[in-house]
């Protein structure tokens, strides 16, 4: 049809409440990547599966990308109208695709029922048409709960109107739909009280158009038999989203769901480029190069750039013009760089391609000086667990967690990859309270763990910064006897001594408490653990009695059983890392906390001493129990011989050394930290690796650093590449010029695929502001917090959203984010100063 003709039909069609006819869409295809796809919309199905972390991540079964942002996921049988992360769901069997008919098919199942279902869509114009196909009847049990649901973000549909059966309505900005009570409460419904609730759907019919008066939102579904409900899933998780369901019926076999989904596609909708540059900007010295994403049906794209200069005035003049080197394809887009490298002089600029304008960057010699402070001076103090923590007239989180910690039940696999084994190997019993536990230490992430894992990491990179470069900054009071933070409020000490203090102060906390490494401390449910807001808030900050009645408070004790869990089977790997953290800690503490230097440096050896007078215990579960045993072996030996010298733990690293280049890049710069304690045969062999590390460093992108694509996206990649190239260039000269230190930082501030915004909230012009934190709630962000990145949604959808803050597999914050940070842009002013 022509264009002026599908415009007159769709606004008929919008005051009609009815769906286009299928000719007045553009026609889908089955393409080789194996979605269904048309100019500005594809639809997935099943091109994605969960990775076992979590069951639901937002990122299966049938998905919509519609003008170049993925709107709609979850596309399955699920057990009810509003799903939570926790919620069963289906395991994906095998999928088939048939390019010849169009067709993609899934075999799926729930074991624990006995019940299978097929999920069959193909191609018809415009539309795709879903269907579940079942061999046998639902089973009884799951009659009233199995459904096909399908579901929509949120935020592309604030604002925005919807009709159904061409009835008008609107969605809701704040979740108000009508709640029925009964049945058990969902584990995960983050409530303590009363009876489980289940929302009604706030519209219903048989054919449903979303955001019918915006083309580029606009997605039309109609159900052949039986009703579409349409659910806010916000009304039992913040994290919900709008969810479209038809439930299927008893006591029938065959196509029992049939929808007609028809996603619009805006006629010639081409995505714009995406400009990729570091919004923080430049050193004057390195390289600088821009990466034009494109949209492969931009086939005129511009052959040349312009960077242009800000005046004082707010005159604009170029500076630079200059051709666009084409670079390739990409995952589904294509690529031009611009190099504007001969550009030093110090200023403000913005680069200009195709009609379009960056936000305004710098060219600076002092540019990396102050990226760092966020990081130290918020993020950092934010994250400190076991404080009331104060930001003038803001309270991030009170004295949290104050009544840490109960011993986990034995054989018990829990949340977030916790799991206690057969015995406690602990003196206390299940359930009883372990004194001595509740101090120090980060919050793990968006959540409120306390992971050993990453506190000893962290401990060890804190280290190296303030080995390597001192930096001596003072923006922030920390007072341990009373438990207070107060952020921008210096107090005459080092805030990087003081971060390693706390977390050295948990770590001695496990020795004291139990004897050796545990794995971490946790909420002891599902509900506790999804709470957002102030940490202080999730516990009653009172020790659990058993003898009081639930919400009964008497001498200082409370019979509410909402104290952590710590967990305590003994892992080699955990007494390993935790006695590398010890020992290197022990270092930087010397002359700031003698008392807690010496404790440290004591346990380490104990640690090493006890380790090694018995076999390894090789207990493991998820990513809790320590990393890889003989590296987590070598970097205590690293440690402990940086300390002391003493040669027994420079046998052990020699010992270890040719496993550990096997896995050089993981171990490099702990590799590096022992050059000067041992002997010259052992550098040689470090250098070897480290040219056959450098050799390999050829990413099959345009940005120069590895884009990892699992389900967790990349940026501690990234970083690593980046320390690990300047650390290699320090020790060995020859091998590396350090400038991946320089890519990896243009990468996290905007020189990445999907967008060109910086991932490091509140440094660079445009920055993350919309980030999985504890304030996530509030679609709101925690200054110098570092997200995930870019996650790859296969075959080919690089993706983050600063729209809705609940996908952790790219917005959350980890704690060891912020150390990696702040010693990445350490290393970028040493290599400015080193180049000047």
């Amino acid at each position: 049809m022509k264009a002026k003709a599908v415009q007159r039909l769709i606004c008929a069609c919008l005051l009609a409440g009815t769906a286009l006819p299928a000719d007045a869409q553009t026609a889908l295809r089955l393409g080789d990547a194996g979605y269904f796809e048309s100019p500005g919309v594809n639809v997935l199905v099943f091109s994605n599966w969960y990775d076992g972390l979590f069951a639901d991540s937002k990122i299966s079964g049938v998905e919509i990308i519609q003008q170049g942002e993925r709107t709609a996921t979850n596309g399955d049988v699920r057990l009810s109208a509003t799903p939570g992360q926790w919620d069963p769901i289906g395991r994906m069997v095998k999928r088939d695709v048939d390019p010849k008919t169009g067709t993609i098919e899934v075999l799926l199942e729930y074991p624990d029922y006995n019940f299978q279902y097929r999920i069959r869509a193909e191609r018809r114009g415009g539309s795709v048409i879903l269907s579940v196909l079942l061999d046998r009847p639902l089973p009884e049990a799951l009659v009233g709960k199995a459904g096909f649901n399908l579901e929509f973000i949120p935020s592309a549909y604030f604002h925005k109107s919807l009709m159904a059966d061409g009835k008008s309505g609107s969605f809701p900005l704040y979740p108000s739909s009508d709640m029925v009570a009964g049945g058990a409460r969902n584990a995960a419904s983050g409530r303590d009280i009363g009876p489980g609730a289940e929302p009604l759907p706030f519209a219903a019919g048989k054919t449903l158009v979303l955001a019918p008066e915006d083309p580029a939102r606009r997605v039309t579904i109609t159900s052949t038999a039986g009703e579409l409900g349409l659910f806010d899933g916000r009304d039992q998780a913040q994290n919900g989203w709008f969810v479209v369901r038809s439930a299927i019926p008893a006591g029938k076999t065959g196509k029992v769901i049939e929808w007609t989904l028809t996603p619009n596609s805006v006629p010639g909708w081409v995505r714009a480029p995406v400009i990729g540059h570091s919004q923080l900007g430049y050193a004057p010295e390195q390289k600088k190069l821009a990466v034009i994403e494109l949209d492969p049906a931009m086939t005129t794209a511009p052959a040349t750039a312009r960077l242009l200069r800000v005046s004082e005035t707010g005159a604009i003049t170029s500076v630079l013009s200059g051709a666009t080197k084409p670079w390739g394809r990409y995952l589904r887009y294509t690529y031009r760089t611009f190099d504007f490298s001969g550009v030093q002089q110090p200023g403000t600029y913005l680069l200009e391609y195709g009609g379009r304008r960056t936000a305004t960057f710098r060219i600076a010699s002092d540019l990396y000086d102050t990226a760092w402070h966020p990081s130290l001076d918020v993020y950092m103090p934010v994250a400190m667990d076991h404080m009331l923590v104060n930001e003038a007239y803001r309270v991030w989180h009170s004295d949290s967690h104050r009544d840490d910690a109960r011993q986990a039940p034995v054989n018990h696999e829990h949340i977030d990859l916790y799991a206690q084994g057969p015995t406690t190997d602990t003196k206390f019993k299940p359930g009883e309270h372990i004194p001595g536990l509740n101090i120090g230490g980060w919050l793990d992430a968006g959540d409120f763990d306390i992971r050993t894992q990453t506190q000893y990491a962290v401990i060890r990179t804190l280290v190296g910064i303030w080995e390597d470069y001192r930096p001596t900054r003072d923006q922030t009071l920390v007072d341990q006897k009373l438990r207070h933070v107060e952020i921008h409020v210096p107090d005459g000490k080092p805030d990087m001594l003081q971060q390693i203090e706390h977390g050295t102060l948990y770590l001695t906390s496990m020795y004291d408490a139990v004897g050796h490494a545990v794995h971490g401390v946790v909420e002891p449910d599902v509900a506790q653990y999804t709470h957002l807001g102030d940490a202080a808030s999730k516990t009653d900050g009172l020790i659990y009695d058993p003898d009081l009645a639930y919400g009964e408070r008497r001498d200082g004790k409370s019979g509410t059983p909402d104290d952590r869990w710590v967990f305590t089977t003994k892992a080699s790997a955990l007494n390993y890392g935790s006695a590398a953290a010890l020992a290197a800690s022990s270092r930087a503490l010397r002359g700031y906390n003698d008392a807690l230097a010496d404790k440290a440096l004591g346990l380490a050896r104990r640690v090493w001493a006890e380790e090694h007078s018995h076999a390894p215990d090789t207990y493991s579960h998820g990513n809790t129990t320590g990393g890889w045993l003989p590296g987590e072996e070598f970097a205590a030996a690293v440690e402990l011989l940086v300390t002391t010298g003493d040669k027994q733990y420079a046998d052990r690293v020699a010992a270890l050394w040719p496993e550990i280049a096997t896995r050089f890049g993981q171990y490099a710069q702990t590799a590096v930290q022992a050059l000067s304690r041992m002997p010259a045969g052992y550098s040689v062999e470090v250098e070897k690796a480290a040219r056959a590390w450098k050799a390999a460093q050829k990413p099959d992108n345009p940005y120069g650093v590895p884009v990892t694509t699992g389900g967790w996206a990349g940026n501690g990649a990234v970083i690593q590449t980046g320390i690990t190239d300047y650390v290699l260039h320090k020790a060995f000269p020859a091998v590396t010029d350090g400038s991946l230190a320089y890519r990896a930082l243009d990468f996290l501030h905007g020189t990445h695929p999907g967008s060109d915004i910086s991932f490091v909230s509140g440094v660079g012009t445009v920055s993350k502001e919309v980030a999985y934190g504890s304030n996530r709630a509030d679609f709101s962000f925690i200054a110098g917090g570092v997200v995930p990145g870019v996650l790859i949604l296969k075959p080919d959808f690089p993706e983050n959203s600063e729209h809705w803050p609940f996908f952790w597999g790219e917005n959350e914050y980890v704690i060891n984010m912020g150390p990696s940070y702040i010693e990445l842009v350490q290393a970028g002013i040493a290599l400015g100063k080193e180049k000047r």
